[in-house]
């Protein structure tokens, strides 16, 4: 019995099909393989900018030479003072060096005035706060203002009239204010950054 052939053409259409698979097999597999690329790569990019909550916190203001000079010499007309370059800090509890950072102060305008812990007398307080940060310190003050008035005021209603009248209970009163505004900023705003608590006022009657 004799072999019957296969018709002209039938072997090139299926090497035709099995390449026209394997053309699409490695298309598809270079795409799928770019796109993983292209994931990861974008993905990278974005895990090196994924925000923290230090990048919101406000910076340190550094002290340049040029307004050192501009202070010493008094100062052109119409020249502020120059303030250069921002230091990103970790926390609100780091170290500042008060010789490398500009200091801003703000004064609290209404005066605080409560009842003395023995029940003698009053004590009213004018503070101004001291900070060495950005504006954002400033405003968060300016924001919590309720509260901050409110914490001043529990700690002053604790004050001994004896102590408050040497240095050192004065000194100790600034230490305890300075703390108290700190821990509303904390909680309310995720940053202290207050330096010191200065009085611009002290009545005891």
């Amino acid at each position: 019995m004799s072999k019957e052939k296969a018709p002209e053409g039938a072997e090139p259409k299926k090497g035709g099909k099995m390449k026209k698979l394997l053309v699409i097999g490695i298309g598809g597999t270079a795409l799928i393989s770019a796109g993983a690329g292209a994931g990861i790569y974008l993905g990278g990019g974005l895990s090196k900018h994924e925000a923290k909550p230090e990048d919101n916190y406000p910076k340190l203001v550094v002290r340049s030479e040029g307004a050192e000079e501009a202070e010493a010499e008094g100062g052109k007309e119409g020249e502020g003072p120059l303030k250069v370059g921002t230091v990103a800090v970790p926390n609100d509890r780091f170290k500042v060096d008060p010789r490398k950072y500009e200091i801003t102060y703000y004064p609290i305008t209404e005066a605080f005035t409560t009842n003395l812990a023995d029940g003698s007398g009053f004590l009213q307080v004018g503070i101004s706060l001291s900070t060495f940060y950005d504006g954002k310190v400033i405003n968060n003050i300016k924001r919590q203002q309720v509260p901050i008035r409110s914490a001043v005021l529990m700690a002053l209603a604790e004050q001994d009239p004896a102590l408050l009248s040497t240095s050192q209970g004065k000194q100790q009163l600034q230490r305890q204010l300075t703390n108290a505004i700190n821990d509303v900023l904390r909680d309310k705003e995720g940053f202290g950054g207050v330096d010191n608590v200065y009085f611009t006022s002290l009545v005891i009657q």
